[in-house]
């Protein structure tokens, strides 16, 4: 499958995703005691209580909030990448849903994200009903057969049907002699980038090079040249 791809018709993306609030204490009361309720799951040690778990509520989509979604296309031989990003979570939904339902909606648009069936592609449609928001058709996979789902994920396909592990975007960068992704921030960092620093343009920078770094990594599933930095346009 991976050699008939149409590399031209894929939309790479990344996510970075924060805590609804930024301190457990801010927390509407309600949604404390669910929280709460959650936490006793989570729970593995004895200082682990709800206020410390906090900080790991961005990965839930009922908890968090996306701040920033950068995507990656091919166009005139040349690598773009762009980023939806700000404290409007639905503004920046809308952008992006509007990028999909006008180019990415017939049958051979594909979707591309690392890790993105367990968390991009669920989160991003689960926080666009939220925000009461019709989910573009690509997003849409109520009732679709595994076949007609338009969506590539670059941690499935090296599984190659093994579900034993979790292979980071960084570990792949690595086999396949890809510039790390990581720059000054890594994804445990967001969160305190975003609140206490307020800089959502260290988190744009660094979520278009995890975007760029998933390509890099299909193309070298798929046994072709990675994309050279001159070719890399960034908007």
């Amino acid at each position: 499958m991976l050699y008939n791809l149409n590399f031209n018709k894929i939309l790479f993306l990344d996510i970075e995703t924060v805590p609804m609030v930024e301190t457990y204490e801010k927390l509407p009361e309600r949604f404390k005691k669910l929280w709460d309720k959650k936490a006793g799951y989570l729970k593995k040690q004895e200082g682990d209580t709800p206020e410390k778990l906090f900080e790991r509520a961005g990965i839930y989509s009922e908890f968090g909030k996306i701040v920033c979604i950068s995507v990656g296309f091919i166009k005139n031989r040349e690598f773009r990448v762009k980023s939806f990003y700000g404290d409007d979570e639905k503004t920046l939904l809308e952008g992006f849903s509007g990028l999909l339902n006008k180019h990415y909606h017939d049958r051979d648009s594909l979707l591309c994200a690392h890790n993105g069936k367990e968390f991009d592609y669920p989160y991003i449609a689960r926080r666009m009903i939220i925000n009461g928001l019709q989910l573009p058709k690509i997003l849409n996979i109520a009732g679709k057969k595994p076949w007609e789902v338009a969506h590539l994920d670059t941690m499935e396909l090296w599984k190659f049907g093994d579900y034993k592990s979790y292979t980071s975007l960084e570990l792949l960068a690595a086999i396949f002699g890809i510039p790390t992704p990581k720059g000054d921030i890594d994804g445990s960092q967001v969160a305190s980038v975003y609140y206490k620093d307020k800089d959502l343009e260290r988190i744009s920078k660094y979520c278009q090079r995890d975007t760029l770094t998933v390509a890099q990594v299909l193309l070298s599933f798929m046994g072709k040249a990675h994309i050279k930095e001159e070719d890399v346009v960034y908007s």
